[in-house]
């Protein structure tokens, strides 16, 4: 939210945008869908800034907006169960790829052509998947034992503390006979004082500690837990079948929502009331689309999720997730041109391999797999530091000259968390992306005619060099080899609110015209 000027921070000037050029302006709200994990819609600085679909009653049972979705209130969970239930583990994509091929060419009679792309992935995979995952059975053996001893020391602070969460300061300061305690507080100093940068909390660290574990299980048990078992145990739709759409439920929370609800608070928790954080945008409403779970989203979720959000209502939605593998690539294309057509912006994370997307793949992307025209509609965000270290760039952030839009801060962002109107600071282009998509519905709630197209030319137009003059960064993914920060990005710039609204002032909206010409038409027929 800071500027450079006054807070000497890499912040993107929206305070300053809400002092100097807003205030006292009138805005229109704006609907914001988060296609995620779930969302804490109990949470103090969300639940009165959630999308409630107009057309259904609650809880009785019946789909009265006739969208194929029954009771979808705040939004629709494609990884639920007919119980209730929701899927919480799945496997990564290149797993899943890895099964198809060794069902359909790992045999000896395989009659594949060796000279095709498919069986060069094929070999690619049978590399990436084979050899690590022994390798990984003992890292994960070993790593299970860690684990195991953090989450005791974690049982035995918190009881002894009274508190959720801690420091390494406040472990500091525990003076105490107990030698459980005693042992529990050196072992979790040490562990959070290894970590590089320190984590502000415990709570954070976990979050991260926990997600790696959660990786590396999947690739220890890749070869030998079928990849498709927890999906068709607990949703039970054809996960193969685009046209199989009516599933999932509507529990957008479930138990399992911290990155969703981290995303959610950046875009717009709610201003000025005193409580917790302030969002980036100030007249917004979040939906809520629940698919992504641990471990690699579907592509058949992506493309169902983003329809549903551009069928209901949503003019941007943020996609704070990403994969090196999409078999269905044309299913996601489809739905990214219906949001093209119909004028929705989708804002995406360019990914946290240190890789140049240039080079390596990610997906979702905006070219599509048909030769189309790029999609214009599309920004996808790498993440900036907070310009106080070192690395002005993050360390773990993608990047690319053509595949890259803009950059957001993402290290270290304090957002809402779930369980209890609980707060923490996570990092990634995940949180990089909701900054840009709140900058995003900022711009539009004061300029409500701005068509997709052009609120992705204003932030890309309003991008700024870094404030402190800095031209050379270290390279993501690299220990010490220089770059450009222009050379990172199509714009080579960051997100900038108040350039963005400066700029969206001189453009005239080309939904007025659709506006307009639907007046028109709807003259024309009560005529």
């Amino acid at each position: 939210m800071l500027s450079y000027e006054t807070d000497s921070v890499y912040g993107t000037n929206t305070e300053k945008a809400y002092k100097e050029i807003l205030k006292g302006k009138k805005s229109t709200p704006v609907i914001v869908a988060v296609i995620d994990s779930g969302i804490d819609t109990l949470h103090e600085d969300l639940k009165g800034i959630l999308w409630t679909n107009p057309g259904e009653i609650p809880g009785n049972g019946k789909d009265d907006d006739g969208n194929g979705y029954i009771d979808d209130i705040h939004g629709w969970n494609f990884l639920g169960a007919k119980d209730g239930s929701s899927l919480k583990e799945d496997s990564d994509e290149a797993t899943r790829e890895y099964y198809r091929f060794k069902n359909k060419y790992g045999n000896p009679d395989s009659t594949l052509d060796k000279g095709a792309k498919e069986y060069a992935t094929w070999e690619a995979l049978k590399q990436k998947i084979e050899k690590p995952s022994s390798q990984t059975k003992l890292q994960y053996k070993t790593m299970a034992k860690l684990q195991e001893n953090v989450n005791k020391c974690e049982n035995i602070l918190k009881t002894y503390l009274g508190k959720d969460d801690f420091t390494v300061g406040q472990l500091d300061s525990i003076q105490t006979t107990n030698q459980d305690v005693l042992l529990a507080r050196n072992f979790m100093t040490r562990l959070l004082k290894s970590t590089g940068d320190e984590p502000t909390s415990f709570s954070e660290f976990k979050m991260e500690f926990d997600g790696y574990m959660g990786e590396l299980k999947r690739k220890a048990e890749s070869t030998e837990v079928p990849p498709n078992q927890n999906r068709e145990r607990i949703v039970g739709d054809k996960w193969d079948d685009i046209t199989d759409t009516k599933y999932g439920n509507n529990d957008v929370m479930g138990k399992f929502g911290f990155h969703g609800t981290h995303v959610s608070g950046i875009i717009g928790a709610i201003r000025n009331n005193g409580l917790g954080i302030d969002g980036v945008a100030d007249n917004i409403r979040i939906m809520a689309v629940k698919a992504v779970p641990d471990g690699d989203e579907r592509d058949k979720d992506v493309a169902l999720a983003i329809r549903y959000a551009v069928d209901n209502g949503a003019q941007i939605i943020n996609m704070s997730f990403g994969k090196p593998y999409s078999p269905h690539k044309e299913w996601v294309d489809e739905a990214v041109k219906y949001a093209q057509k119909k004028g929705v912006l989708l804002v995406h994370a360019a990914g946290n391999d240190g890789a140049n997307n240039d080079s390596v793949p990610n997906y979702p992307n905006p070219d599509f797999a048909d030769g189309s025209p790029r999609a214009d509609n599309y920004i996808t965000v790498g993440a900036s530091s907070h310009g106080l270290a070192p690395d002005k760039v993050a360390s773990f952030s993608n990047y690319g000259k053509k595949n890259v839009d803009l950059f957001a801060p993402g290290v270290q962002i304090y957002s809402t968390i779930p369980g209890g109107n609980k707060y923490g600071s996570a990092s990634g282009t995940s949180m990089a992306a909701p900054v840009v998509a709140g900058v995003a519905a900022l711009v539009l709630s004061y300029y409500p005619d701005l068509s997709a197209r052009q609120l992705k030319y204003i932030l890309e137009k309003s991008a700024t060099p870094l404030p402190d003059g800095t031209k050379e960064v270290n390279k993501p993914g690299t220990q010490d080899e220089k770059i450009d920060f222009a050379d990172l990005s199509v714009s080579g710039g960051m997100v900038n609110s108040y350039e963005a609204l400066k700029l969206a002032a001189t453009i005239k909206g080309e939904n007025v015209k659709k506006k307009q010409h639907k007046a028109k038409m709807k003259a024309v027929k009560k005529n």
